[in-house]
């Protein structure tokens, strides 16, 4: 166990230094933020936790996990906090909702909102929300009020917020989330599209048949992901009937997942798209261009110690991936002559191999001419009885509460 008592200046230290890096980094651009990143000790709330585990830039610090070691609570990375706090906007006077409890956040937000402001964090396991009543009790934050509720329900006593900050990996968009919100105020969310998550800032806007929720931003992210009512599993197709070729689809499998079962049995075809990146570039559009552009998008995991070699995805956790009808395919990638660049490729199985291919390829050319470096898509957020003339998008992902539409910007 570590005493963050004793080494206050050392925290000091490491503190002052996370925010120098997220400054320079451009994660933090505020000097609201810059200041209370600086001010608030996040070692006082992970208190067992050794200090430079606490202070690492970049990494979470898991709080709570079930018996099968799966995550359930966790305090986010400074880098993560430091950007969903950049897009919430916080103002002094501000009434906040959090959702997703921990301590730590719901004291940023208290030193932004002020003393004329109101925070309330919301949980629904009562072990982390004791936990982070007695955090903020013990370091000065007491008038945050802390619930334990499902917070897809509407919170008793609200009334109207500015902003409601989402902490957990949300599938869905609940409707007590816009309805305690204030017209023009802000929501942000970790939200999954397709398995992909980005933490999403929406603003409020007032539409002819209704309000909507229209984005302002998105930045990829990772999450633990939301329980209770609005908890959302991935479906797990196992390719060939076993668990080495995992195919994880969040919309649904596809219609006839069956008629994979013989794709390993044909030869793996492989191309070469002559797309090439740097090392360092992100592929956030790339993602999302993916996603919006073939109907049977989906993820792909290997188990290690199941594997023979028939896929050979980069990453076996997790590659980006395609069914269509009785063929799938995934993206790999190879370092250029150079050693400072990677190429793309597409390997496919199946009796339709090459024209799958091809097909996903054509997908990562059509992201270098039009949308590489550019800007993500518009994501807007519809209640799930919303008609189809009613939403302007390239796709849309249908959920209990919503209707998401993905929309790329006009050139």
């Amino acid at each position: 166990m570590t005493n963050t008592t004793v080494e206050p200046d050392e925290a000091t230290r490491l503190r002052n230094k996370v925010v120098d890096e997220l400054r320079a980094g451009g994660d933090i651009s505020s000097s609201e933020i810059e200041a209370v990143m600086r001010k608030v000790p996040r070692h006082a709330f992970i208190p067992d936790t050794p200090l430079d585990k606490a202070y690492d830039t970049y990494a979470a610090v898991i709080t709570k996990t079930d018996e099968h070691g799966v995550q359930l609570s966790s305090v986010s990375a400074p880098q993560i906090q430091a950007m969903m706090l950049e897009q919430a906007q916080v103002k002094p006077g501000m009434r906040v909702l959090e959702i997703g409890s921990g301590g730590l956040n719901a004291a940023y937000l208290a030193e932004l909102v002020g003393e004329d402001g109101d925070v309330v964090t919301v949980d629904i396991d009562p072990v982390v929300t004791e936990r982070a009543q007695r955090l903020l009790d013990e370091h000065g934050y007491g008038r945050v009020r802390v619930v334990t509720a499902d917070a897809a329900e509407p919170i008793p006593e609200l009334g109207e917020v500015d902003v409601v900050m989402v902490t957990a990996g949300a599938w869905d968009i609940a409707p007590a989330w816009t309805a305690q919100l204030k017209q023009g105020g802000r929501l942000v969310v970790p939200l999954r599209m397709r398995g992909l998550t980005r933490s999403v800032a929406f603003t409020q806007i007032p539409g002819e048949h209704g309000p909507y929720l229209e984005s302002v931003s998105a930045l990829i992210c990772g999450f633990v992901p939301m329980q209770g009512s609005t908890a959302h599993r991935e479906e797990l197709l196992l390719v060939n009937g076993t668990p080495e070729i995992g195919l994880k689809f969040d919309d649904g499998l596809p219609a006839d997942p069956h008629r994979l079962d013989n794709a390993v049995t044909f030869p793996r075809h492989e191309l070469w798209t002559g797309v090439v990146i740097g090392l360092s570039e992100l592929i956030d559009t790339l993602q999302m261009a993916m996603a919006i552009s073939l109907p049977g998008f989906c993820t792909m995991a290997v188990d290690e110690d199941l594997d023979t070699g028939l896929v050979a995805p980069v990453n076996k956790r997790f590659a980006l991936a395609a069914v269509e009808d009785d063929t799938f395919a995934y993206l790999v990638t190879r370092r250029t002559e150079d050693n400072k660049h990677i190429e793309y490729g597409v390997h496919a199985l199946g009796p339709n191999a090459k024209q799958f291919a091809d097909q996903v390829a054509d997908v990562l050319r059509d992201w270098e001419a039009s949308r590489r470096g550019g800007p993500s898509p518009v994501i807007r957020v519809y209640p799930a009885n919303t008609s189809d003339d009613l939403i302007p998008a390239d796709r849309v992902i249908d959920k209990v509460h919503s209707r998401v539409s993905l929309s790329w910007p006009s050139a």
